[in-house]
């Protein structure tokens, strides 16, 4: 017969005390970095802070990643154990805390590459909610994403609805939970899977006492949860991937351009104007998503009159994106239109053509240069 006074949480308060002692132990460091990390936030330069709006779309979409990376990987994992009769193992990983707090604490998503996407994906976001739809002179005639929908050549008719489907699977952001995908670049994808597959099992090995069989089987199951992600993602289903493809089916000549990118942006339709831009200077879109958020170094603009735009299309289009962009000043822009023609086309497309080089190439240059 049991002992009524035997306490049979004896093992979970003991684990639970021990991670106690070790949080005391650690309030110094905790304190030392917190003020760090208070330091170095102050003596940001504004021009390098995210502002709150951009911070809290931010927040919001790394959650909502790695939960939607997390449900896929922990609940197949579950399905796997369950049907080879490890239910205790099974429960234990369906109830095993978030793995956001592990990420984080880790430092594995300050990862510079996930961070210039995610980063960049919310500023095109943001920029182009914030943008006021040009009502055309014709309200009849449709917008120019349509147009293309409706268009008689087949390969730009499917382009454009591709974009309109990676446009509504990318507005449907939910408040809180996980996405239809992560529309994340693949090796950007492949980081996350990996990540969220060894927090799920540092998890599990916290809550309980793995044997060395449970610890074989839980690797098993969450490495083939896994690899079953990777394959089920497919990067050409984004949308930049999709704006780019139809910028290449429309190939607009430099006549058509300045028309395009103007309608693009009329529409609230930055990625469409990004792709436009990044397939007439023959660059990346990431490049060319880079150079229209630029309010420091005037690459726009020298883009702008590297594809030869005359100085009425370039006041257009900066107007439109100064409007809709609280970090650019209208006067200002005004007051440097005569500097920006005065740049010659030629001198202008030498300016761009480093950006024609490989990514990691130029970033490579950049580090080697800062080192030296």
């Amino acid at each position: 017969m049991s002992d009524p006074n035997v306490d049979m949480s004896d093992g979970a308060a003991d684990r639970g005390a021990r991670t106690l002692l070790a949080h005391v132990a650690s309030a110094d460091a905790a304190v030392y970095r917190g003020l760090a990390t208070a330091i170095d936030d102050f003596f940001l330069p504004e021009s390098g802070r995210l502002d709150e709006r951009s911070r809290v779309a931010l927040a919001r979409l790394i959650r909502a990643l790695v939960e939607t990376v997390e449900g896929e990987i922990r609940g197949h994992a579950v399905r796997q154990l369950a049907m080879q009769g490890a239910t205790e193992l099974a429960d234990s990983l369906g109830q095993a805390a978030e793995t956001l707090g592990a990420l984080q604490a880790s430092g594995l998503l300050r990862d510079r590459e996930l961070m210039a996407e995610l980063i960049a994906q919310v500023r095109q976001d943001l920029l182009a909610s914030a943008m006021p739809v040009q009502a055309h002179d014709d309200p009849e005639r449709p917008s120019l994403i349509n147009r293309f929908v409706q268009h008689p050549d087949r390969v730009l008719a499917q382009g454009a609805m591709a974009v309109l489907i990676a446009e509504s699977r990318r507005r449907s952001l939910p408040e809180e939970g996980p996405l239809a995908q992560t529309d994340l670049p693949a090796e950007l994808h492949h980081k996350l899977v990996w990540w969220v597959a060894a927090a799920l099992r540092l998890r599990v090995a916290q809550s309980r006492d793995l044997d060395p069989a449970g610890a074989a089987a839980l690797d098993r199951v969450l490495a083939d949860s896994a690899q079953r992600s990777l394959v089920a993602h497919d990067e050409g289903d984004r949308l930049e991937a999709a704006v780019m493809r139809l910028a290449v089916a429309i190939d607009a000549r430099p006549e058509e351009l300045a028309e395009l990118m103007t309608e693009a942006l009329g529409d609230r339709r930055v990625t469409l104007f990004a792709a436009l831009l990044a397939h007439a200077l023959g660059v990346d879109y990431a490049v060319a998503r880079g150079i229209a958020f630029d309010t420091d170094s005037g690459q726009l603009w020298v883009a702008l009159r590297a594809l030869g735009l005359d100085r009425a299309a370039i006041a257009r289009l900066g107007l439109a994106l100064t409007e809709a962009d609280p970090r650019r000043d209208i006067e200002a822009f005004a007051d440097t239109l005569d500097t920006i023609m005065a740049v010659g086309v030629e001198d202008a497309r030498e300016a761009m053509a480093r950006l024609r080089l490989p990514a990691d190439y130029r970033a490579a240059l950049v580090a080697l240069g800062s080192a030296v």
